[in-house]
């Protein structure tokens, strides 16, 4: 039975048109006059903290905690503004799938496992009154490589249950090849959807254990039995 469910967020629960990428080049400009190239990074199963440092490494500035607190104060800054500017939707077949998650017994813990930094991903999901539906998780503030995050994710949720899981009782949620393999990465389950840029057939070559179209077309009480 899955005990902890670990959800991706970008093209696994909401979308943003735009308002992430956009901020993160935006406060690239006006913190370090950067203008050039940072709209071109391939940002989807990424890290926020692995892309700034490759933009800070790309213009010769050195990666100091100063460099990313003043990146990333301005850039939830822009997200926020962005957010309540742009707009954006929870995917469809997501909150009747979380809706049937909650309604098993036991319903199973559920978590985050995201490459936004804490705040960003809170500005996201508050913006669509979906944070208050998670747990616990884990951010790319806190480590910058996925299966780290994945690690920890996992680690967090095995603390609020009182105990160690088995391998097939976690479930990663996600829309990239990035997410099946930070689960490959802590022997999770894994459910792909095909919600974000890439097609079944680019998902199914990385071998998820399941994978569909939305999460509306899953049923938690098989998914999770």
């Amino acid at each position: 039975m899955i005990r902890l469910v670990l959800f991706d967020i970008d093209g696994t629960l909401i979308r943003t048109p735009g308002a992430g990428v956009g901020a993160f080049v935006q406060a690239f400009a006006d913190e370090f006059g950067i203008r050039n190239g940072v709209d071109r990074l391939q940002f989807a199963g990424r890290t926020d903290t692995s892309l700034a440092r490759e933009v800070f490494h790309a213009h010769g500035i050195s990666p100091t905690p100063e460099h990313f607190r003043r990146f990333f104060d301005r850039y939830v800054f822009l997200l926020d503004e962005r957010l309540r500017r742009l707009g954006g939707e929870i995917i469809p077949g997501v909150l009747p799938f979380l809706d049937a998650l909650a309604r098993l017994r036991p319903p199973p813990l559920l978590a985050l496992l995201t490459g936004n930094i804490r705040l960003g991903a809170e500005i996201k999901l508050r913006h669509f009154g979906l944070w208050d539906r998670f747990q616990t998780g884990a951010f790319a503030d806190e480590a910058e490589d996925r299966p780290a995050i994945a690690a920890l994710a996992r680690r967090r949720g095995e603390r609020l249950l009182g105990r160690t899981l088995g391998d097939d009782e976690v479930l990663v949620v996600g829309d990239t090849p990035h997410d099946i393999h930070c689960a490959r990465a802590i022997r999770a389950r894994v459910l792909a959807v095909t919600t974000g840029g890439f097609t079944r057939e680019q998902l199914r070559a990385h071998q998820p254990c399941w994978l569909a179209d939305n999460l509306g077309q899953v049923d938690p009480e098989r998914l999770c039995a």
